[in-house]
């Protein structure tokens, strides 16, 4: 989400590759300009975009079935069930992030991404919280809850004010997350009618909220749909390079200030746990890693899908192979270096942010930064080895 984010032109800067990502290949080198043309990476991408949306869009619905068994009948079983249900759907939503900042369907001007992923997120706005337990639309039986009105009032008078998309669900399954050591500890009673005032109106709101964001994750897999004539990949797989640039640009731009700045140094600065991404369900260390690995998946141009086959094709790392096997290596191996390093950043993520500035936990998302501020640059070379000159990323 931005919050104070600006548009920027990256310097250049080197890398030097460590020892323990030496073993990554480049497939690609011994390829020519000629064997592989842009347009073949364009319509790879497109295709690999569509997989990844649709599989998203299947995970939600899994979730939206473990959602309605537990409001069906709210038990501690069922509340647990939708809750995993909603952190195997955050792994695939997660490396969609890749796909965005170039004005494509998922944050243009008229796309949803505020009211899919919106966070920080005020949870007073939405229900109850501790020393107010009126507060809330959920509590306001003047508010309808319809699809309609949650997208209106989201981020409405204020860009903390979400009242949809996947944390305005994790906040309705998991509540306030109060503790040093787990998530949030919302219960399931929470949800039955005289158990706690209004819960046929908590039950209605995670169903059309859940709704809503099937909804809007199909609206931009639909423009990434197959063999349409008019949607945005028709017109993206005939951009050539300008199409290339674009995949650059999010890949860059999700690196450097989305990923290192906002999700992560921002918290860092902060030791807030209200500045960490998904801070009810404590799983903004997988975040990262999903993040990350979205980036990954675009660059070598691979994807795993959620039946388990991998989706395999020409990706960014083979044209800049075919064009610089040097530039291509040095990216492939800081990309394989920030997964790994995203991995490391241990959980809970609020407890990892706080103590001394040379703490083992801080010290292992300073080097998450550090890998991503780095790759930021090493893409931007990569676009320079292509011909792309110059890159307009987002920085914090």
């Amino acid at each position: 989400m931005y919050r104070y984010l600006i548009a920027s032109t990256l310097a250049l800067g080197a890398v030097t590759a460590t020892p323990a990502f030496a073993a990554q290949p480049v497939a690609a080198a011994s390829a020519s300009a000629s064997q592989l043309k842009a347009q073949d990476v364009v319509q790879h991408y497109s295709t690999l975009v569509y997989a990844n949306y649709s599989d998203t869009i299947t995970a939600a619905k899994q979730m939206q079935k473990a959602i309605h068994a537990f409001l069906v009948k709210p038990s501690q079983a069922t509340q647990d069930a939708a809750r995993q249900a909603w952190l195997d759907a955050r792994e695939f939503y997660g490396q969609t992030e890749a796909f965005r900042f170039y004005d494509g369907p998922i944050d243009n001007e008229d796309g949803p991404e505020g009211q899919i992923n919106a966070w920080p997120m005020d949870e007073s706005y939405v229900d109850y919280v501790v020393g107010d337990d009126n507060a809330g639309l959920i509590n306001n039986r003047k508010i309808p809850i319809t699809k309609k009105r949650l997208a209106d009032l989201n981020e409405h008078d204020g860009e903390e004010n979400i009242s949809t998309g996947w944390h305005a669900i994790e906040f309705m399954l998991w509540g306030q997350d109060l503790s040093d050591t787990g998530p949030g500890a919302r219960p399931f009673t929470d949800f039955i009618d005289g158990k706690k005032p209004n819960a046929d109106r908590r039950r209605a709101y995670l169903k059309v909220v859940t709704e809503l964001l099937i909804d809007d994750l199909q609206s931009v897999a639909d423009q990434w749909k197959p063999g349409m004539k008019k949607n945005f990949r028709a017109e993206f797989s005939k951009g050539g390079e300008e199409s290339l640039r674009k995949i650059f640009v999010g890949l860059g731009s999700l690196s450097r200030g989305e990923l290192a700045g906002e999700r992560l140094e921002v918290a860092m600065a902060s030791r807030d746990q209200e500045d960490e991404h998904s801070c009810f369900s404590d799983n903004t260390h997988r975040d990262a890693v999903t993040n990350a690995q979205g980036i990954q998946n675009v660059w070598l141009g691979s994807y795993k899908r959620l039946d388990g086959s991998e989706l395999k094709g020409p990706g960014l790392r083979d044209w800049v192979a075919a064009h610089d096997a040097v530039a291509a290596q040095k990216t492939s191996l800081q990309i394989a270096k920030s997964v790994a390093s995203a991995q490391a950043i241990p959980a809970p993520f609020d407890q990892a942010i706080q103590g001394a500035r040379d703490s083992a936990a801080r010290a292992k998302i300073q080097a998450t930064i550090d890998s991503l501020t780095q790759q930021s640059k090493d893409l931007v070379d990569a676009a320079k080895a292509v011909g792309i000159e110059q890159l307009n990323l987002v920085e914090p």
